[in-house]
Formats: C-alpha cells, sequence, structure tokens
C-alpha cells in the first residue's frame, strides 16, 4: 500500500508540476486578451469626460484632437526610435560578448549598461543636451538608449548562455558552421528572454520620454507639463492617462510578440 501511495504521490505530483505551467500560460493569455480593452476604455472615459465638459479657453487650445495627435504621435516616434536602436545595438553586442575571445569584455559593457539604468534618466537626458546643443528628437532618443539598453543586452547574453551545450555540440557534431550553430540553435532558443528584455526596455522607454519636453522633444509630457503650470487638472488627466495608456499597449503588443514569435515547444 505504502508503495502505491508513493506511486501515485508521485504520478500527481508531476502532473501538477505539468499543469502550472499551463495555468500560468492561460492567465498569462487572458491577461494579454483583457489589457488592451480595458485601456481603450478607460483611455476613452476619460477623454470623453474631460472633453464633454465646460472647458476654458486654455485648455481648449491645449485639448483639441490635432494637438493630442501630433503629441501622442511623438512620444510614439521616440519610443520606435530608441526600440529600433536598442535592438540594433544590444543583441549583436550581447551576440559578440558571448563568444570566446571577448567573454572577458562582458563585465565592463555589463557596468556600463548598469550605471546607464541607474543613472535618473532627467539628470542623463539634462547632461547630453548640454553637452551635444542638440534639441528635439535625439536630444531625447540618445540618452534613452543608454537608459534602456541593459534588459536587452543582459537577457541577449543570459539567453544564449543557458542554451543547453549538448545541443550546440549535436550542431557542431552533423556539420554546422559556428555561425550556422549560432543563427540555428542559439539564436532561436534565447528569443523568449530576449523579447522579455526588450518589453522592459519598450516600457521603460515610453514612460521617460514623457520628459522629452525638457529639450523641446515633444511627446505627452506636455500636456503634463503645460496642466501643472497653467494649473488645468483636466490637460494633466489626459497627458497621465495617454502616457499610462500608451505604456500599457506597448507592454501588451510585447507580450504578444514573447508568444507569436518564441519557438515552439521551448515553452
Amino acid at each position: 500500500m505504502t508503495a502505491v501511495a508513493e506511486g501515485l504521490a508521485g504520478v500527481s505530483g508531476t502532473r501538477s508540476v505539468q499543469e502550472r505551467p499551463s495555468v500560468a500560460r492561460r492567465s498569462d493569455r487572458l491577461r494579454l486578451f483583457i489589457q488592451p480593452i480595458a485601456v481603450v476604455v478607460i483611455v476613452a472615459a476619460v477623454l470623453i469626460w474631460v472633453l464633454s465638459g465646460n472647458l476654458n479657453a486654455n485648455e481648449q487650445e491645449t485639448l483639441n484632437l490635432p494637438t493630442i495627435l501630433t503629441l501622442t504621435g511623438q512620444h510614439i516616434l521616440i519610443t520606435l526610435v530608441v526600440s529600433v536602436l536598442v535592438v540594433a545595438i544590444a543583441v549583436p553586442l550581447g551576440v559578440a560578448l558571448t563568444r570566446p575571445g571577448l567573454k572577458w569584455l562582458s563585465p565592463v559593457f555589463l557596468a556600463i549598461a548598469n550605471v546607464g539604468q541607474a543613472a535618473p534618466a532627467l539628470g542623463v537626458i539634462v547632461l547630453f543636451f548640454l553637452w551635444s546643443g542638440i534639441e528635439g528628437l535625439w536630444a531625447v532618443a540618445i540618452p534613452l538608449i543608454f537608459y534602456t539598453l541593459l534588459p536587452v543586452l543582459r537577457n541577449t547574453m543570459v539567453g544564449i548562455q543557458q542554451v543547453d551545450r549538448s545541443l550546440i555540440d549535436a550542431g557542431r557534431g552533423i556539420g554546422m558552421s559556428a555561425a550556422g550553430v549560432l543563427f540555428r540553435v542559439e539564436l532561436p532558443l534565447a528569443v523568449p528572454l530576449i523579447l522579455a528584455g526588450l518589453r522592459t526596455a519598450l516600457v521603460l522607454a515610453v514612460g521617460t520620454a514623457t520628459l522629452a519636453f525638457f529639450v523641446n522633444g515633444g511627446g505627452l509630457g506636455e500636456l503634463i507639463d503645460t496642466g501643472y503650470k497653467l494649473q488645468l487638472n483636466s490637460v494633466m488627466y489626459v497627458g497621465a492617462v495617454l502616457a499610462i495608456g500608451l505604456a500599457l499597449l506597448v507592454d501588451w503588443l510585447g507580450g504578444m510578440a514573447e508568444v507569436w514569435l518564441a519557438p515552439k515547444g521551448a515553452e
């Protein structure tokens, strides 16, 4: 009886371990389904509530559709530029730092990336502006690349380093070159972690892009700043809710990318 009980307990434990990831995946996918709907409903409700009220002259001048669309477009542009450049820099650099000849450099680059993320974003943006004299998009995009580099760089390195060595040896054993193993074995298996790092970097970029108005970079931070300076709560509400909604939508897009681009069977 004891042996039977132990056997049943073992089967039950195995089933429980197998079911937990499945439950987590279902929960995550349910969240990914609900999240964009909730964001759209909340943003629409706030906009209707604010714009249907009695706005004074200053509020009417600021809270109009062309202005809101322009500032939102600027915010999205900053996020896209930062994201594309972070991927273009961090992924190749992360791959290079996992190669045997360059591994000794990885602590140096990780330390630099850690400093970039640890430093206050506003301080980095303002210092770059004062040093370079550049205004507008690039005045905020370049510092934000430095600020958001770490998650993608670190996850690229960890994703490649965690690939089972036996799979690499098997690839080399069937005649693959080092580049073939990298692109057909290591990188595909590292994709989930790389996407998770990119998702984090995107959310960081959206949040810190609200500081772009300090260097004439536009974005939704202008609404928040204008509302604060003129004591217009409705303007601050719209700027803040749109910035939060955009961050949540970007997080949702990152989650969808993790679901659809991850290699099948790697979950």
